[in-house]
């Protein structure tokens, strides 16, 4: 389906979000042949009101916005673009054009879990992952066991930069293991998230 360009006078907003931390970067528009362009070559481009032309953002600063997925909302004139950022976003030099810092957090660990599920799914050769739901789910329970108490033992006798490492392993391995079982991280939260509310009543 493609947006209705009609609607607005030609163009529609373009709302850019980093596909993995989830941060909004910026608002642009696009008129249809931005739209198809950014379809193309994967590489975001507005029309500038301004100028009144096509741009492709980083076309002269270098700082690309290499689209992974485009949504169009529910009236049809509204997009969503997901991307991953190569350098600041903002002109001023910020990684948003809200002066925001666009690091990591929680939402990372959809995305990291969607690309768990597609190793799952597709089973490339050469992927750790792709290993590990081949041995089968004693393996990654085995796999879980073993970071648990490696990270024990970093928090007890280790650095903290070795905690991390460790705890890191047991993240990312118990989220293979809730992969192979059909649920996922999110529904972690949903249980914690649950419990919370009940301790509150």
């Amino acid at each position: 389906m493609k947006p209705d360009f009609e609607k607005m006078g030609g163009l529609v907003p373009a709302i850019v979000q980093d596909a993995d931390t989830r941060k909004v970067l910026m608002l642009g528009f696009m008129n249809e042949e931005a739209y198809q362009k950014t379809i193309d070559t994967k590489k975001v481009t507005f029309y500038s009101r301004t100028r009144q032309k096509l741009w492709t953002k980083g076309e002269t600063s270098g700082n690309f916005l290499n689209m992974v997925s485009m949504a169009i909302d529910c009236d049809n004139d509204t997009l969503l673009i997901q991307v991953h950022p190569v350098g600041p976003v903002c002109h001023t030099g910020t990684d948003t054009c809200w002066g925001d810092t666009n690091k990591s957090d929680l939402n990372f660990l959809s995305s990291l879990q969607d690309l768990i599920e597609l190793r799952k799914a597709e089973m490339p050769e050469g992927s750790y992952t792709a290993k590990l739901f081949g041995e089968g789910v004693n393996r990654m329970a085995q796999m879980v066991g073993e970071e648990a108490l490696s990270t024990l033992i970093a928090s007890t006798h280790g650095s903290n930069e070795q905690v991390l490492a460790e705890a890191a392993d047991l993240v990312y391995h118990l989220m293979v293991l809730l992969s192979s079982k059909n649920m996922r991280i999110e529904d972690v939260v949903a249980e914690l998230y649950k419990r919370r509310s009940n301790a509150n009543k």
